[in-house]
C-alpha cells in the first residue's frame, strides 16, 4: 500500500519552475512571450484563457515567484470586493503584488470593475485564469490592461510526462487508458490516480476503471464533471438524442451551471452541427441566449429545455463548418495569395490601368479564387449542380 500525504498528489508534483514545467511550448518554449516574460522579470497583468488542468495556476505561481513577489490566491467563485481590499492592504513594501484570480470569468460586472483602478495603477499585478472565452466574460476595460494569452490541452507526450513525475508504478495498458480518459487534463489523470492508490493500493487497468466508476470518485463542478458533462450535452444532441441532451441539461442546471455557458454552447452548436439544413437554428439558439441573459434562473432553464428539444431534433449539417477549416487550412499553407485583378477595387486611374477591376461582373460564373487554387471546392456541390 501507498501511504498518501494529506497534501494531494497535484500539489506535490507542482512545476516550481519552467524547468519542471510540462507543455505550452508556445507560451514557455524559448524566445515565447511567459519566457521572456519570466526570465526578465517584466512586470504586466495578463489572462490565461484555456481547458482545466493545463498549468494554469502554476504558470501563475512560477511567474510571481520570479518577480520575487508577494502572491495571494482567489478563486472568483468564493472571492468578492473584501477580499481584494484586504490584499491591497497587506503585503511587503518595495515588492509587487501578483493576484491570482481562479475563475475570473465568475466575477460579475461590479466586482471587476471594482477590481479595475489597481490593476490600472500597477497595485496589482492581476493574474486571470479562466476556462471561458474572456472575450464574453471580462470586462472590456479591464481586459485591455491585460494580454490573454491562450492554453492548449496536454498532449499525449505531455501527459505521459506528467504522469512519469508521479514515480508510482503503471503499466502502459493503464497508463494509455488513463491518457485517453483525462483528454489533456493533467489535474483529471492525477486525481484519478490518487483516488485509485487511496481504494486499491496499486494502479492498474482494473483498479483505475473501478475507482472512476466507484461512489467514492467525484469531480468538481468547476473541472472534469463540467467538462465531460458539457460534453455529453453536445454530443446527445449531435446525435438527434433529445432524451439523453435534456437528462444532461438538467444535470448541470441542477448543479447551478452558468445558462449563459449553457446558451452559448447551443449557439455555437447550431451553427456548427445544424448548418445548413436548418438555418432558423441559429435565430433559435440566439433567442435562447437572450432570454437566459434577460430571466435567469429558475424560469429560463424552461426555455434551455425548449432550445435542446428543438436543436436535438433538427437535421444537422456540418458542411458550411468543414468548408470553413479548409479554407483556414488553404490559408495558413499558402499564405496571402493574389486576389484576381477583376475583383480589386479601382478607385484610382492608375489601378484601373492596370487592370484591376478589369472583366468583372456580377454573378460571374468563372471562380473568384486566387489563380493557385481556382478548382478548389471547399462546399459539397449542391444535387442540382451535380445533376
Amino acid at each position: 500500500m501507498y501511504n498518501t500525504p494529506m497534501e494531494p498528489l497535484a500539489a506535490r508534483i507542482r512545476p516550481k519552475t519552467l524547468k519542471d514545467f510540462v507543455g505550452q511550448e508556445h507560451l514557455v518554449g524559448k524566445g515565447k512571450p511567459i519566457r521572456e516574460a519570466i526570465e526578465s522579470g517584466h512586470i504586466f497583468s495578463f489572462i490565461l484563457w484555456g481547458p482545466p488542468g493545463t498549468g494554469k495556476t502554476s504558470l501563475a505561481r512560477i511567474y510571481a515567484d520570479a518577480l520575487h513577489a508577494d502572491f495571494y490566491e482567489l478563486s472568483a467563485v468564493s472571492a468578492g470586493k473584501d477580499d481584494i481590499r484586504e490584499i491591497i492592504k497587506q503585503g511587503t513594501f518595495g515588492k509587487p503584488k501578483v493576484l491570482f484570480l481562479d475563475e475570473i470569468h465568475r466575477f460579475n460586472k461590479a466586482q471587476q470593475d471594482y477590481l479595475l483602478p489597481y490593476v490600472e495603477m500597477g497595485t496589482l499585478t492581476l493574474v486571470g485564469a479562466t476556462t471561458e472565452n474572456p472575450s464574453f466574460e471580462v470586462i472590456p476595460a479591464l481586459l485591455s490592461r491585460c494580454r490573454v494569452f491562450v492554453l492548449n490541452e496536454l498532449s499525449e507526450k505531455d501527459m505521459q510526462s506528467v504522469l512519469k513525475k508521479t514515480n508510482i508504478p503503471m503499466e502502459k495498458d493503464a497508463r494509455d487508458w488513463l491518457i485517453r480518459l483525462a483528454d489533456g487534463d493533467a489535474r483529471q489523470a492525477l486525481t484519478v490516480i490518487e483516488s485509485t492508490v487511496g481504494l486499491y493500493g496499486k494502479v492498474t487497468l482494473e483498479t483505475l476503471k473501478e475507482a472512476v466508476q466507484s461512489t467514492h470518485l467525484r469531480y468538481d463542478k468547476k473541472g472534469e464533471e463540467h467538462y465531460n458533462t458539457i460534453s455529453a450535452f453536445i454530443k446527445s444532441m449531435r446525435a438527434g438524442q433529445a432524451d439523453a441532451a435534456l437528462y444532461y441539461l438538467a444535470r448541470m442546471v441542477d448543479s447551478g451551471e452558468d445558462s449563459k455557458f449553457i446558451a452559448r454552447r447551443m449557439v455555437i452548436f447550431a451553427s456548427e452541427d445544424i448548418g445548413l439544413a436548418q438555418p432558423t437554428a441559429l435565430v433559435v439558439a440566439n433567442e435562447i441566449f437572450k432570454t437566459c441573459e434577460t430571466i435567469g434562473y429558475p424560469e429560463c432553464a424552461i426555455n434551455l429545455a425548449h432550445g435542446v428539444a428543438y436543436l436535438s431534433q433538427c437535421k444537422k449539417d456540418r458542411s458550411a463548418h468543414d468548408a470553413y477549416f479548409s479554407a483556414l487550412d488553404d490559408v495558413k499553407k499558402l499564405g496571402n495569395l493574389p486576389i484576381p485583378l477583376k475583383l480589386r477595387n479601382a478607385p484610382t486611374k492608375l489601378m484601373k490601368e492596370v487592370g484591376y477591376g478589369k472583366g468583372y461582373e456580377m454573378y460571374d460564373a468563372e471562380s473568384y479564387l486566387p489563380e493557385k487554387i481556382k478548382d478548389r471546392r471547399y462546399l459539397p456541390k449542391k444535387k442540382s449542380e451535380s445533376s
